[in-house]
């Protein structure tokens, strides 16, 4: 059960589009997992729908009524519209939105190690911030530290805990420069997670910090 979800503010910022494509990304997968925030999400949609109904044309910004005829018929059809449905790349680990970034499951994720056994996979996005999937063994500690910015972490599997909770499959955690911690991957299944930032992490321990600028954490 998903007990971590994401906050109202990060849901309403998705619907309207106003997230880096990292934040995004993680929003999307961890939405794909979670009924609770895809149902919230649901609603905030339809705010936004119901808001650009209501703008009216006297206000300059209005949408006369054959606006949705008219951008329907400047849209480039593409495939036909009985064209099979792209097939599935993601596991019983990777959500789908991952799984096209990685292109596959994630056996198809190329890992790096980063020392003392854990891994990364920097994800292609946008400059504005940083996706990465990390591989934690049970039991094994990410560095202690605190952030510049905002940091998301969606558990993906296993889990990890911190001063501040436990997280499981599905769960996300949401860090900003208020917070320090130190993840540690609890026994059992090694911790895959989804982690995005916007902003370096300020590492505590020197080898950490002499290593950041090489593993772009």
């Amino acid at each position: 059960m998903i007990t971590h979800h994401l906050s109202d503010r990060l849901l309403m910022a998705y619907s309207a589009d106003m997230l880096p494509e990292a934040f995004s990304l993680a929003v999307a997968a961890h939405i794909e997992l979670c009924d609770d925030c895809r149902a919230r999400l649901a609603s905030f949609d339809a705010i936004g729908g119901g808001l650009l109904e209501g703008i009216s044309d006297a206000e300059g910004g209005g949408m006369g009524k054959d606006a949705l005829a008219e951008t329907l018929a400047r849209l480039d059809t593409g495939e036909p519209a009985n064209s099979a449905p792209a097939p599935r790349l993601g596991d019983s680990i990777l959500p789908e939105t991952l799984a096209r970034y990685v292109g596959g499951g994630v056996n198809a994720v190329k890992w790096r190690g980063i020392g003392g056994g854990v891994k990364q996979a920097i994800l292609p996005t946008s400059s504005a911030a940083t996706a990465r999937l990390l591989y934690i063994p049970a039991g094994a500690a990410v560095p202690d530290h605190g952030h510049s910015g905002t940091e998301l972490t969606l558990v993906l599997q296993g889990a990890f805990a911190d001063e501040t909770a436990c997280f499981k499959r599905g769960d996300i955690e949401i860090a900003d420069e208020d917070m320090e911690h130190q993840p540690i991957a609890q026994p059992g299944l090694d911790c895959i997670c989804l982690a995005v930032t916007d902003a370096p992490l300020k590492f505590r321990g020197v080898l950490p910090r002499l290593a950041q600028p090489f593993l772009r954490i």
